[in-house]
């Protein structure tokens, strides 16, 4: 159901926001388009986040990771904080910009878990962040993954003063109202409800693949607990009693388990392997798409509340000043020019966040287009997900086969036992 619904929502999507750019006339010529595909944007970078040993202060132990870039080549050590200084640091210079959220930084849980989970999240962080079309190049997002002295919040920071935020660097900033399709507020709408009910249908899918993936991993637990006692069973030390000629038979059958505890291990195994790959192929990429939709989500929030809400208000304060110096004929000749000099710095930062708005509005457009580039990894998940199962199903299915035959051999064909035949579906 969640893919039929995603289905009808890329469709409507599509046909609410890519047919109008599409009808731009040049198009080439519009830095308001994004013309990358996914393979182009997996390809800028590949980040792996691994955990090193613990160091332990004289109070506290902290948690260090080892960040490896490959279009960099280089090997970096970060700390949680450096992490935390780098989003803050990003967020404030791409304000109008899809930038993902960190992983919580206190423990929600078992602190293994917890930190494990906190490695995947910062390793899906860094990967959309390098991946992005405009961080990519950013000296901030450069300065993190290569700078490898003592102090990298310090020179992060620095980095940063040199450059200011988005709107002080694009070129296109002041005239991004020029590039906007007339009909932007509509498509910026049907952008944020559509992309919303497409990243609630991906959270349902990737809790359900994250159960099965938990299954998987619980079923390995226990067909190996159950080889264990099959195991503990046929190597019962103890002698068998001479009671009748079923003693002979009970000798064989205990050997005989103790035999079959190899293929339950093997079935375990093959369990967890499955387990494994559902969730590093499966439900991790759904957790990477899930991040980017949720940046998505908080970008649109960030304008509303943000630029959006601050030209109102300052629109409002304009209006009160105005009505001031309509009824200001009787004051003072100076407390008129105060007011008067008030009202031009007011509509020139009115006129600047009107700019900041338009810029705002562009780059949310800009977004939802990468957004749209991303869309076909979820083809890429579901195939996994399909595969993960058709290749764990043959490798158990094998060892189930080879487990059934081994079955007559547990029961003296005298005793009229047998084992059930295969079934030929």
């Amino acid at each position: 159901s969640c893919y039929l619904l995603l289905n009808g929502e890329i469709s409507h999507l599509s046909q609410a926001i890519l047919l109008p750019l599409l009808k731009l006339q040049v198009a080439q010529e519009n830095p308001l388009l994004i013309s990358l595909t996914l393979p182009n944007l997996l390809g800028k970078d590949s980040i792996e986040v691994e955990l090193i040993p613990e160091k332990k202060g004289l109070f506290l132990k902290h948690v260090e990771y080892q960040v490896t870039s490959e279009r960099f080549k280089i090997s970096v050590y970060r700390r949680y904080s450096d992490f935390d200084v780098f989003h803050e640091l990003l967020l404030q210079r791409y304000a109008y910009r899809m930038v993902p959220a960190l992983p919580p930084k206190r423990v929600l849980k078992g602190e293994r878990e917890f930190i494990e989970g906190r490695r995947r999240g910062l390793g899906r962080f860094l990967n959309l962040v390098a991946r992005h079309p405009f961080f990519s190049e950013d000296e901030l997002v450069k300065t993190f993954l290569t700078f490898n002295g003592s102090d990298v919040q310090t020179k992060l920071r620095d980095a940063f003063r040199k450059m200011g935020d988005e709107f002080m660097t694009c070129r296109h900033a002041t005239q991004a109202k020029d590039y906007l399709p007339v009909d932007i507020q509509s498509l910026f709408s049907a952008s944020r409800e559509l992309i919303r009910n497409i990243h609630t249908s991906f959270q349902k899918f990737r809790d359900r693949a994250e159960r099965m993936a938990e299954r998987s991993k619980e079923n390995a637990t226990d067909l190996l607990m159950l080889g264990k006692e099959l195991g503990a069973l046929g190597s019962d030390p103890l002698p068998v009693p001479s009671l009748d000629c079923s003693s002979n038979m009970w000798g064989d059958l205990r050997h005989s388990l103790h035999s079959l505890s190899s293929e339950f291990s093997l079935l375990a195994d093959k369990a967890a392997r499955k387990g494994r790959r559902e969730e590093d192929d499966v439900v991790e990429q759904l957790n990477l798409f899930l991040d980017l939709l949720q940046s998505y989500k908080d970008l649109c929030e960030r304008h509303e509340k943000g630029v959006l809400h601050e030209h109102q208000r300052a629109l409002q304060k304009y209006t009160v000043m105005k009505r001031q110096m309509m009824s200001a004929a009787v004051q003072p000749k100076e407390q008129v020019e105060q007011l008067e000099s008030r009202i031009v710095q007011q509509e020139n930062a009115i006129q600047t966040m009107e700019l900041r708005n338009y810029f705002s509005l562009f780059c949310a457009h800009q977004e939802s287009q990468l957004v749209f580039t991303y869309l076909p990894i979820t083809s890429h998940i579901l195939g996994a997900f399909i595969s993960s199962h058709v290749q764990g199903h043959r490798e158990m299915g094998q060892v189930w086969a080879s487990l059934h035959s081994k079955m007559s051999g547990l029961f003296p064909s005298s005793n009229g036992l047998q084992s059930p035949p295969l079934s030929p579906k």
